[in-house]
């Protein structure tokens, strides 16, 4: 066996003893990493086949005909052809569950282990992908999103997690980013299944929704066969399977020293389990909470959500025919992946802040240019139809701004939340801004068309305005205990117990 990355056989390498100390990837790991990874997939297929399947005719005629219908007719408002509350119903419901979902995943992730909270996302990714390729009616459609979203608020938690606890520490930053990367992967292979599904005259739309099976399945043959992770076992006092898994996964038999360490963090973690959210309730820790409130609320009016699951319909909107509509937003998929990989590489030379600031920057000068296109293009009443120049460059600016968004706050959000926090109300406020989050997504899925045909272009305007009110957040200790409001409820805390990055 050779040292660095190789992968070894599990049982080879416990013979050899110490290997986990080299950094090797055994089997078990990566068996691990591709059903963690099959569950970030189903979160970015889920999102993304959304946008693509409910512009297609087949789907409009089994469920929405009077969709259909305004699709067909001449004069009608290019803003409000996808106004509808029952279709609105069927695309946020999907994240309402996420939201109820991710209030319990955390303890029930602690209580049940990482895998088992795999499992279980598996089984309701199966289960709901199951009843959405079998609908017959919108209430069957409704159920099978809502297990969905189920699925997705224990996977979103776990899968990190489940990596992150497994991963030998040279490679933790890569397994852990596998997620972000698995994710946009599904977003992709969503539109190209619904790219060839949108040609198929009646079933395009089952093949759409139901081609997540096989991920699906991916994750609860995996979950059903790979270890929990130590830190899980650990933290629940069961310390003979803790050595045991920590064996399999290093394919090493001596783990004495590293289990230590993963004892002593799970000592760490009971120790600031309880009363987190009433501590980040306290005088002291009111900035803290005040920016797990303004992270999240200004990262999900970014209108990042709105190009996760619209795209497709705002082609649509422009004058793309359905086929080439989801052909623009592959090629969108395509430069999320290259600048998710580009932000991994520029975000530690060129800072936090400098990231934050150029990408919101970016982000505004799409939304006003695109308010300004549409208003001067469509009009206000959506009667007139857009010349293909100003629909390509509609294209264009969508490209500019995922690119923008992935370097900046989409990959970066995550990030800073984790590295302002100190320990002991990191788990509470980090809580707390997934929650808003998942709201704020759930509010935006529900309104958004109707907003935009409400508003017409002024839409994108409402979102540039949202930008413009960015906070920065680099340096927050130092920056709480100095600045001339926070500073009577902060004073910085010894550098010994500063708890972030320098």
């Amino acid at each position: 066996m050779s040292g660095g990355g190789s992968i070894a056989n599990d049982g080879e390498a416990a013979a050899g003893g110490g290997g986990g100390g080299r950094g090797e990837v055994t089997f078990t790991v990566v068996m691990s990493c591709l059903t963690a990874g099959a569950g970030g997939l189903l979160l970015g297929y889920d999102i993304g086949v959304t946008g693509g399947v409910t512009q297609m005719e087949s789907f409009l005629q089994a469920f929405f005909p009077e969709v259909l219908r305004k699709m067909s007719s001449a004069k009608q408002d290019a803003y409000c052809i996808f106004d509808s509350q029952v279709l609105n119903a069927f695309v946020s419901s999907f994240y309402l569950s996420t939201m109820v979902a991710s209030l319990v995943a955390g303890h029930l992730t602690k209580t049940l282990g990482r895998r088992n909270s795999l499992l279980i996302a598996g089984v309701l990714f199966f289960a709901g992908t199951l009843l959405n390729l079998a609908a017959v009616n919108i209430s069957m459609l409704i159920i099978g999103r809502i297990l969905l979203g189920v699925a997705v608020g224990f996977s979103s938690l776990a899968a990190p997690v489940y990596l992150a606890e497994i991963a030998p520490a040279r490679w933790r930053g890569a397994f852990t980013a596998s997620i972000g990367l698995f994710g946009n992967l599904g977003f992709l292979m969503a539109d190209m299944i619904n790219y060839r599904a949108t040609t198929m005259a009646r079933w395009g739309w089952r093949l759409s929704l139901g081609a997540g099976i096989v991920p699906a399945v991916i994750v609860i043959v995996g979950a059903a066969f790979i270890p929990d992770t130590p830190n899980s076992l650990a933290l629940r006092r069961r310390l003979d399977e803790a050595r045991d898994s920590l064996r399999r996964i290093r394919g090493a038999a001596d783990v004495d020293a590293e289990l230590k360490d993963i004892v002593r963090a799970a000592e760490e973690d009971r120790r600031y389990e309880s009363g987190a959210l009433r501590r980040l309730l306290r005088r002291e820790y009111r900035p803290h909470l005040v920016m797990a409130v303004l992270i999240m609320v200004f990262f999900e009016m970014t209108g990042a959500i709105v190009v996760a699951i619209f795209t497709p319909l705002l082609f649509y909107t422009v004058g793309f025919t359905s086929q080439k509509a989801i052909l623009g937003s592959i090629i969108t998929d395509v430069v999320s992946i290259v600048s998710v990989a580009a932000a991994a590489a520029v975000v530690d030379r060129h800072g936090r802040r400098r990231l934050f600031m150029v990408g919101g920057a970016v982000l505004i000068l799409c939304q006003v240019a695109m308010a300004w296109i549409f208003g001067a293009q469509l009009g206000a009443d959506g009667g007139r139809a857009m010349p293909r120049g100003y629909a390509v460059a509609v294209v264009a600016l969508v490209c500019t701004y995922t690119a923008g968004l992935s370097v900046s706050w989409g990959s970066l959000s995550s990030v800073v939340t984790s590295e302002i926090f100190p320990l002991e109300v990191r788990s509470a406020a980090l809580g707390l801004g997934g929650t808003i989050s998942s709201a704020l997504t759930f509010m935006q899925s529900q309104s958004f068309l109707e907003m935009l045909c409400s508003f017409k272009y002024g839409a994108f305007a409402y979102y540039a305005g949202w930008l413009t009110k960015g906070v920065p957040i680099e340096s927050m200790g130092a920056v709480w205990a100095q600045h001339w409001y926070w500073k009577r409820f902060v004073k910085l805390a010894p550098a010994k117990q500063a708890d972030g990055p320098e």
